[in-house]
């Protein structure tokens, strides 16, 4: 695509656009939550003026990247279909204004006894009641005096409120959740026992849940909920308690955790954390496992989509890898592969048109790579069977890491075919060091082919816009 330059005053115009509106004229459903708006189509999004939020990816920002990242643009197209040039059409803007002050943490005033708090945490939730009178006693758990609802208090290492999240108590409907205004998430919900255990959680009641399921020695281990599935709160109980080595994600059994469970597993190993657990329900989360003990039907615990569609991908890999075994020149054969494939991933109505024809090459492409190493290795005398490739190439795979949108991917497949020529072409003697450069290229290859096949068959035709766009889509090698 030809370099387009944008005055700084063009991209804060686009980048100004409220994306409420924006989605609503496209025919996006939003549902209000708290300040901002849920977009339905993708629930863990959140939008508000220009900005948005991938909650279960804990990445967002501002609108030129929300049409890159949704609306699989470049740059430059964004910034033109923002501006209005491409579509005719005039987009709302957002008028800066200063934030509001933040508000001061306060704990909101206790009631005078906790009877609807015991009664909706014991009878609807099944928490044991020994569990919660000693959270209650030690003043972490309380119902305010003005809703009732029960307040999950978390202190800082003097001890000092700086957290509070309240759940309602009411049976009827949906209840409410929310965190008191000015709550700081280092200092969630939490409790630091004298073992070197660390339970991670999501909320409050699934940490409660779990306590209730494994109560022999509870007091003994420690337990901190993310608020979410932010890491923040995890981090500062590690760092106030260097006893905590052994690290336990306990976190929901849905794609949402399932994705967060990777990405804290990043984050803990760059800190050099080694001894990391996962211990998933066998329901949804802690408290359907409880309810399912307790005779209430439970919500079925969700497998990430992606991880169930990689076995089967890598499954049909194993037959075309072995038809691929006596091919002469495999890297011209990677190459005569890229060249046609990229035509067919321009735009995401020619790859729905073309599927099979995408499809079929992204697995010569993932099961020539894989061919390729295999044959690397045994000229570096490390021999390995397809087997134990194919399962190196899934167990790479991470799903938190699996984004952006078919320009996104296809352009990366570009890059490792191109970078895989320049170093099969490379003049000399190939060191050691470029041997196994070669090799991590080759993985990378088959690794994002992988991730195109999934996108094409599962993520295209769900995150395709609702009203088509009138934009050109291009790509160039």
């Amino acid at each position: 695509m030809a370099y387009i330059h944008f005055t700084d005053e063009q991209k804060q115009q686009a980048n100004s656009v409220d994306l409420v509106d924006f989605l609503q004229r496209q025919g996006e459903q939003l549902v209000r939550s708290g300040r901002e708006w849920r977009w339905k189509r993708h629930d863990s999004v959140t939008v508000r003026g220009n900005q948005w939020f991938r909650h279960s990816r804990k990445e967002g920002g501002h609108a030129i990247d929300f049409i890159q990242q949704f609306y699989d643009m470049s740059f430059p197209e964004a910034v033109n279909y923002l501006l209005g040039e491409d579509c005719g059409v005039e987009w709302n803007q957002m008028v800066k204004s200063a934030p509001a002050p933040r508000k001061e943490f306060t704990l909101p005033e206790a009631n005078h006894d906790m009877r609807r708090v015991f009664a909706y945490l014991i009878k609807q939730r099944f928490i044991d009641r020994d569990v919660l009178s000693r959270f209650a006693h030690e003043k972490l758990i309380y119902e305010d005096k003005e809703y009732h609802n029960a307040v999950f208090v978390g202190l800082d290492e003097n001890s000092i409120p700086r957290h509070a999240h309240k759940r309602g108590t009411n049976t009827q409907g949906e209840p409410y959740k929310g965190n008191v205004e000015g709550s700081d998430p280092k200092y969630s919900f939490h409790r630091i026992g004298e073992s070197g255990d660390l339970h991670v959680f999501e909320a409050p009641v699934d940490m409660l849940s779990f306590i209730t399921l494994n109560r022999k020695d509870w007091q003994r281990h420690s337990f901190v909920t993310l608020d979410g599935v932010s890491e923040h709160a995890m981090l500062r109980q590690l760092e106030l308690n260097p006893h905590l080595k052994n690290i336990i994600l306990c976190l929901d059994h849905d794609e949402a955790g399932i994705e967060a469970i990777g990405r804290l597993k990043d984050i803990l190993t760059v800190k050099d954390y080694a001894d990391i657990s996962v211990k998933q329900s066998r329901f949804k989360d802690w408290n359907e496992d409880l309810k399912a003990n307790n005779g209430v039907s439970p919500i079925p615990a969700q497998e990430h989509p992606k991880l169930e569609l990689l076995s089967k991908v890598a499954d049909e890999l194993h037959d075309l890898c072995k038809a691929l075994a006596t091919h002469k020149d495999i890297d011209s054969f990677l190459a005569e592969c890229a060249e046609a494939v990229e035509p067919l991933l321009a735009s995401g109505k020619t790859a729905m048109e073309n599927a099979d024809a995408v499809r079929e090459c992204l697995q010569c492409m993932a099961a020539g790579s894989i061919i390729a190493m295999q044959s690397q290795l045994r000229q570096m005398e490390q021999p390995v069977k397809l087997e134990q490739l194919i399962q190196k190439l899934r167990d790479s795979y991470r799903p938190h890491e699996d984004r952006g949108w078919l320009r996104t991917k296809a352009e990366q497949l570009c890059q490792d075919a191109t970078e895989i020529y320049r170093q099969h072409h490379a003049p000399g003697i190939r060191t050691l060091a470029d041997k196994e450069k070669l090799l991590s290229s080759y993985q990378r290859l088959a690794l994002d082919s992988v991730k195109t096949i999934m996108f094409v068959e599962q993520g295209l035709p769900s995150m395709l816009p609702a009203q088509e766009q009138a934009v050109n889509f291009s790509m160039t090698m």
